[in-house]
């Protein structure tokens, strides 16, 4: 069992907290974030390039002359991918880049992903946060005192005062345990879970 201190959002100590080291103290395997990350991103590409084909260019439904006898080169339509404003052959079309990864592969990666965190002493669980208002001052003030450069927050339920309060500091996101996920935790230097979202995510990944 993985013991970690709790803080208040001064950086102060005010106890401690027990993490599931099934969920906080698992081997990492380079290849599994790797893929992952790749399916994370892959299903946020949109994939609406498109050129048009023969069927959706207009015209050139007739042939523009006589095959014999005018010298010029046969030619049967004006689509041809040959002509000026004609059509594009084997050209990019609406896509889907996503592709599946198992669930359990998922949550073994996002396990891992918590694990690197914890193990480079980039965790810090903090107790709650709490704003008076919405001010960017205020949130700037916090991630002074708890030393937060490029760093994730994650909190156990949607916090407006928090949430708008950092979208203007450059590093800082904050997002709910609902949705965190494999990329934004590695993309981010630092950890930070409220008391409440790190025992709801310990108990979904368990």
């Amino acid at each position: 069992m993985a013991t970690v201190k709790l803080y208040d959002q001064m950086k102060k100590e005010v106890g401690n907290i027990d993490l599931a080291p099934e969920v906080f103290e698992v081997e990492v395997r380079a290849e599994i974030l790797n893929l992952v990350v790749r399916a994370q991103r892959a299903a946020q590409r949109q994939g609406t390039h498109a050129t048009k084909n023969r069927a959706l260019i207009e015209g050139g439904s007739s042939k523009p002359w006589r095959q014999k006898g005018t010298g010029r080169a046969r030619a049967g339509s004006g689509r041809s991918p040959l002509w000026r404003g004609g059509a594009t052959i084997f050209g990019p079309q609406p896509r889907s880049y996503a592709f599946k990864v198992n669930k359990k592969v998922r949550q073994l990666a996002m396990k891992m992903a918590l694990s690197s965190r914890l193990a480079t002493e980039n965790l810090v669980v903090v107790d709650k946060f709490e704003l008076p208002e919405i001010k960017t001052k205020l949130m700037t003030r916090v991630c002074d005192d708890l030393g937060l450069k490029k760093a994730l927050i994650v909190v156990g339920k949607e916090d407006n005062n928090l949430s708008l309060s950092a979208r203007n500091i450059p590093g800082v996101t904050v997002m709910t345990q609902e949705r965190l996920n494999v990329y934004d935790v590695l993309r981010h230097q630092q950890l930070v879970l409220d008391e409440a979202a790190a025992t709801t995510v310990q108990d979904r990944l368990k």
